[in-house]
């Protein structure tokens, strides 16, 4: 099993989400996250006034997955969240040991 994190940009979610139900993935945790690559923020211009933002908002999605549905994932992801502009985002992926549902009991793939 994995847990795939993908750093996004806000407005790409539905998107997201419709591409990851169409291949099977059921569930997922959305969170509002503020960060910069290597873009180290922008500039806004307020007023008159110019302004740096330095931390841009983002969203976090978390999927906890099988094995043999990491590429897929990774794939639908990608391609649901790209725009060609530079901040598009990251994807990680790390093991996951064990997962528990605490309403039944089950565990591990039977959990996901």
């Amino acid at each position: 099993m994995k847990i795939v994190m993908a750093i996004i940009k806000p407005f790409k979610l539905e998107e997201v989400r419709d591409a990851l139900t169409g291949i099977g993935v059921h569930g997922l945790t959305v969170t509002e996250v503020k960060g910069y690559g290597r873009q180290k923020g922008h500039t806004e211009i307020y007023r008159g006034a110019e302004y740096a933002v330095s931390f841009l908002p983002k969203l976090k999605i978390e999927v906890a997955v099988a094995s043999d549905l990491t590429a897929s994932v990774i794939d639908a992801i990608a391609a649901a969240a790209r725009t060609g502009q530079i901040g598009d985002g990251k994807i990680f992926v790390m093991p996951l040991e064990k997962a528990v549902r605490i309403r039944t009991g089950e565990t591990d793939a039977d959990a996901l």
